[in-house]
């Protein structure tokens, strides 16, 4: 990637494939609480026209170059490039996503109805995913929702904030707030993961390597991120805990983040993706697909046909 195909990426698009969502919209331009620091009010602008972003509480703006550099605290143009690069194939627009490409207006969503996990389609998709479709009904909801008139359904995984993770087949995207999942049973350990289907991946890999253990209450407090980008949240909690297992992305984004953790929560400290280092995540893990099959299984997750043939052999997780 070079600078030019960079500046070429729509910006809102970047920001909400890292899980940085929009507040409101006004004009031509997006507001947003800023990436940078905790703040009650957003401060953080995006012009659509322009695709550029302005922080009045910092008094910096500029392009998605500049963004990245702020971001990850480096003016190396060709770690921001790389930086971006990974990031690229989140961001393409696929069919019925909320892209902003497809959307040159972002209304609010609307007649938000929250409910059990029922839906054969998304019991179809977590299926797909290899997850245990007991567990998610457990800890997730099915959330539907409207958008431009246009009526919409998605699981989804509640934040400590009262807003959802939502994923379907063709989307991922929040309702806000975005914010930080924290699961306490009164343990002295927790596990930390970057997503909700980290988390429901571990669920049940833990029943397939323990089958007595049929129902979600387990022995550690977890950590649900929801986007790496809400670590600095998480902070001080997974500091608090005596040993913390850590399920990051087998990627650079997780390795920051695993290093970041490392550094500044203390003590006992297990990184738990050694197990799965062939693997971009737990998910794929679960699902036998490593890294170098990832972009051959997103092609054959759209054709009706199913291959009967088993996933490799893993190594196996401790649990």
């Amino acid at each position: 990637m070079n600078i030019q195909e960079a500046k070429s990426i729509i910006l809102a698009e970047y920001l909400q494939s890292t899980g940085i969502t929009p507040c409101k919209k006004q004009g031509n331009s997006l507001w947003y609480k800023s990436p940078f620091r905790e703040e009650a009010e957003p401060s953080f602008k995006i012009n659509l026209e322009r695709n550029e972003w302005y922080d009045f509480g910092m008094g910096k703006g500029g392009n998605i170059l500049d963004f990245v550099g702020e971001r990850h605290g480096t003016d190396n143009v060709s770690q921001i490039l790389n930086i971006i690069a990974a990031k690229t194939p989140t961001i393409t627009p696929v069919a019925a996503s909320f892209s902003f490409r497809q959307q040159k207006s972002l209304s609010a969503f609307e007649n938000i109805h929250v409910g059990t996990v029922s839906n054969p389609a998304i019991i179809q998709y977590l299926t797909e995913r290899k997850i245990n479709v007991s567990f998610a009904k457990q800890v997730c909801k099915e959330v539907h929702f409207s958008t431009n008139g246009k009526r919409y359904f998605a699981i989804g995984f509640e934040n400590d904030l009262g807003g959802y993770e939502l994923r379907n087949k063709y989307f991922q995207g929040c309702l806000s707030p975005k914010d930080i999942t924290v699961i306490r049973n009164g343990n002295d350990m927790c596990c930390v993961f970057e997503g909700f289907m980290d988390y429901l991946s571990y669920l049940t890999l833990r029943e397939k390597n323990n089958p007595e253990q049929t129902n979600i209450a387990t022995k550690q407090d977890c950590i649900i991120l929801n986007s790496v980008a809400n670590l600095p949240k998480a902070i001080d909690i997974i500091s608090e805990y005596e040993a913390k297992y850590c399920f990051m992305d087998n990627d650079e984004t997780g390795k920051r983040a695993w290093v970041t953790i490392n550094d500044r929560c203390g003590f006992n400290i297990y990184d738990q993706s050694n197990y799965y280092r062939e693997y971009k995540d737990l998910n794929d893990y679960l699902r036998g697909i490593k890294m170098e099959q990832s972009k051959t299984a997103k092609i054959e997750q759209s054709k009706t046909a199913k291959t009967s043939k088993p996933p490799p052999k893993k190594r196996g997780l401790k649990m």
